[in-house]
């Protein structure tokens, strides 16, 4: 039986489509909440938050909901997780990429690449090693070989697993996503090599805090050095066919943000509390 895709950001990009999507730290009750959510996406936050293995773990599978699942008659999670692993592109840490992968993740996001070298880095440690004369070899993989937990994660035998565990879109069939947050003027000026000469980035992500920060506007991200470095970002991206994603969509700026060109759009968790407010409201307490 033929197993259609089961992450569901890259069937959203390769259809052409936007992608909507949030983050969290790995908290099993904050994963409950978002398996009923319309998400397409959830990226558990380990670069601020906690790099919990155990509470990453039992938040990937609270985050499946098997009534969906079961109701639509597949094996794709309603909300694909993604890992945010906690070190920057310069120290590589291929062993964060490899633990979450192992565990079950559908992609890593990779914080602070400014290089080739880094990037390079990035997709290398979430393939598997091939022989130096096998199709798409290069970035050559970097993962060591541990499926069992992510092949069950995924709903497949370990040799469907080996078969789809490949980085999209350098492999076409591929479910692993890797994401690239450009941080730093240095970021900016190397994307258009990075995209040129690293297969397998199948989304880029400002990170308008740490640039803003070092263009001495902190966190003013409509401030005209910011939104320069996003459009050179985009403009990169445009002419090589890569998306890219905005991490702070609100109700406020989010046709803006359509309208610029993203297509990953991530929106901070929003809880309210309509009873309480109203009840406030009515005994003079707002």
């Amino acid at each position: 039986m033929a197993v259609p895709r089961l992450n569901r950001v890259i069937s959203g990009l390769a259809a052409g489509q936007h992608v909507f999507a949030s983050f969290a730290p790995a908290d099993p009750a904050v994963a409950v909440e978002f398996s009923t959510t319309d998400y397409d996406a959830l990226v558990f936050e380990t670069e601020h938050k906690p790099w919990d293995v155990p509470a990453l773990r039992d938040s990937l599978q609270y985050l499946l909901n098997r009534r969906q699942i079961f109701a639509a008659d597949s094996l794709s999670a309603s909300v694909t997780p993604l890992v945010r692993v906690p070190t920057n592109g310069a120290e590589k840490a291929q062993w964060h990429a490899k633990q979450a992968l192992d565990l079950g993740a559908y992609g890593i996001v990779w914080p602070h690449i400014t290089s080739v070298e880094e990037a390079y880095n990035a997709v290398a440690a979430c393939r598997y090693p091939t022989l130096p004369d096998a199709a798409r070899h290069q970035p050559a993989g970097l993962r060591g070989d541990s499926p069992a937990a992510a092949a069950r994660y995924w709903g497949l035998s370990t040799t469907e697993y080996y078969a789809r565990s490949g980085v999209w879109p350098l492999d076409p069939d591929g479910e692993i996503l890797v994401v690239l947050m450009i941080e730093s003027q240095r970021g900016v000026e190397n994307l258009p090599d990075i995209l040129d000469q690293v297969p397998g980035i199948g989304l880029v992500l400002p990170g308008e805090g740490d640039l803003s920060q070092e263009l001495g506007v902190p966190r003013q991200y409509d401030h005209p050095r910011v939104m320069e470095s996003k459009r050179r970002i985009l403009d990169a991206c445009a002419e090589r066919g890569v998306a890219v994603g905005h991490p702070h969509v609100t109700a406020d700026n989010v046709k803006q943000v359509l309208d610029d060109g993203y297509r990953f759009l991530m929106t901070a968790p929003v809880r309210s509390h309509p009873g309480l407010d109203l009840g406030r409201t009515l005994t003079g307490r707002a």
